[in-house]
Order: C-alpha cells, then structure tokens, then sequence
C-alpha cells in the first residue's frame, strides 16, 4: 500500500511541475516561431492547463482503465467549480467580466449537456470521441473570435505575453523533458490510482473523482487563490470555465478514441447530474447581482456543495 500511496504523491508533484516546463517550452518554441500571442493562448496556454486531466486520461485508457479517465473528466470539472471557485470566492468575491456571462459561460452550458448526450447510454465509442473533439475544435474558433474582438488586455493574450524570453535551443529542450515527464509521472500516477482501488476494493471511477480529480486541480487552485490575492480576480473565472470546456472536450474523448468503454449507470445518474448542477448554479449566481460577480457566501454554498458530494461518495463507497 506504501508504494502506491508514494506513486500518487511523486507523480502528481512531477505531474504539475512538468506541465508548467512544457507550457513554457511549448509557448516559447511558437513565440521564436512567429507564433501570434493570441494564438499561443487560446492553443497552448489553455491547453497547458488541463495537460496533467489530457495524460492521466491517455494513459489510464491505455491501461485498460477508462472509468478512471472518465472519472478524472467528471471530477476535475466538479472540484474545478465546488472547490476551487469556492474557496477562491470565499478568499475574494469574483467580479463576472460581461464577455465571460455571455459568451463563454453558455458555450460550457452547452459543452456540458453535450457530455450528457455522450454519457446518457453509459457508452464512450469512437464517434463519441471524435464528436467531442469536434466540439472542442468549434469552442477553439469562437474563442479567437471572442478574443478578436475583445480588450487587448484580455487575460489569455496576457499570459501569453508574459512567456519569458529564451532560446530556440533552451525551449525544445523544456518542451521534450516536460513532455517525457508528463508522460512517466501520469503512468506513476494511474498506476498507484488503480492498486489503491483495488487494495481499497472501490471503483476505479471513484478513485478519479477524488484522488486522481483533486490532484490534478490543485493546479488552478493555487492559481487562483494567488490571482485572488493578488486582486487579480477575473483570471480564475475565465481559467476554470476554459478548463471544463477542455475536460469535456478532449479528456472525455479520449477513452472513446483509444480504447470504447461502457460505464456504470451511476456515472450519468450521479456524477454527470452533479457536474451540470454546479455548471448550472453557478450561472445563476453570475446572474443573480448587477454588476455579475460571485460573492462569499456563494462561495460558500460552492465549497459545502463540494463537501456534501465527497460525503456522498465516501458513504456510497464503504
């Protein structure tokens, strides 16, 4: 039981690290590359933020474990908007920038009830798979439709613009290590996951909605508790609702792509139910005050609705 409780923790510590070296080696390599700021944002800083979800789903479907993968989809996007939202609105209220409420946030309304049309008859096939990158292909056109015309200053340009300046030579060189490492911490990483459920003798899709789910959001929990620090409040919202659209869109496809499962009906009934009722809520508590933000004690009610979930599952599981 050691081994694998040390597999998690080594792999998630190197999970985390080795995606911000492959970010900024990948993001670098396009800068020198002539690559536009806007486009390396919406391409590979976004993506870079659910890298650690996109492994673990690779590398759980390559070892037979797709409820694993499915799991980490479902319960990065619940810890996402319960957790951390919740704590950071807790920390900070979170003001609602206007192009996020119209734009992006039904555009994960209706990513979202695309994965339950996905998930309803408890199948992923490989049309599953495609459609859903198919989907993640037409959310990436609007938001450089929705970044052309918006603020200049608009945080996925920003963050873009702040990739450090580095040689060609250095960049790949960060690319191919954050790469390779991504790739052996996620296969450490399942590997401990799936020995503890079965040491455990709980689900596999238990095992990624919690251990496997919260690890790999830690991530933009510290992001956004330091961007709410640091009163820079508008990152986190627009973060988080751009990493559900990528867990639904490409860590969800990604069973149905390598290796077609079929899942519990639990699944659909209880875990997909409790993701868009959080999706949902937490549109209306964007909606309920003028000028939209998400006060403390939404927050609140985010974080306890989180903890009233893993309640239910750790009963449901013993």
């Amino acid at each position: 039981m050691l081994f694998p409780i040390l597999s998690i923790i080594a792999g998630l510590i190197i999970l985390v690290w080795s995606a911000d070296r492959f970010v900024i080696g990948a993001a670098a390599t396009a800068k020198n590359s002539g690559m536009s700021p806007m486009l390396i944002g919406l391409t590979i800083v976004s993506f870079g933020t659910s890298a650690p979800e996109i492994l673990v789903s690779i590398m759980a479907s390559i070892n037979g474990s797709g409820s694993l993968a499915v799991g980490n989809a479902l319960g990065s996007n619940i810890a996402n908007i319960g957790l951390v939202l919740g704590i950071t609105a807790i920390i900070a209220p979170l003001p609602v920038k206007s192009a996020v409420l119209r734009k992006e946030m039904p555009l994960l309304l209706c990513i979202t009830l695309l994965a339950g049309a996905v998930l309803y008859n408890l199948n992923i096939t490989l049309f599953d798979g495609i459609l859903l990158l198919a989907s993640l292909a037409i959310c990436l056109v609007m938001f450089a439709k929705f970044q052309k015309n918006s603020d200049p200053a608009d945080h996925i340009s920003d963050e873009a613009e702040e990739i450090p300046e580095m040689s060609t030579g250095r960049a790949l060189f960060w690319l191919i290590l954050g790469l390779s490492l991504l790739v052996a911490s996620s296969r450490m990483l399942v590997w401990g996951a799936v020995e503890i459920a079965t040491y455990m003798g709980v689900s596999e899709l238990v095992i990624g909605l919690t251990i496997v789910a919260i690890g790999t959001s830690l991530p933009e929990l510290a992001a956004s508790v330091a961007s709410a620090l640091k009163n820079h409040h508008d990152i986190a919202l627009g973060n988080i609702v751009g990493s559900n659209i990528f867990n639904i869109a490409a860590v969800m496809a990604i069973p149905g792509l390598v290796s077609p499962i079929t899942l519990d009906a639990i699944a659909f009934n209880r875990d997909y139910m409790v993701m868009l009722g959080l999706t949902v809520l937490l549109l209306v508590f964007c909606l309920l005050q003028r000028p939209a933000k998400i006060n403390r004690v939404e927050g609140g009610l985010l974080t306890a609705a989180y903890a009233g979930y893993m309640f239910v599952l750790y009963t449901m599981s013993t």
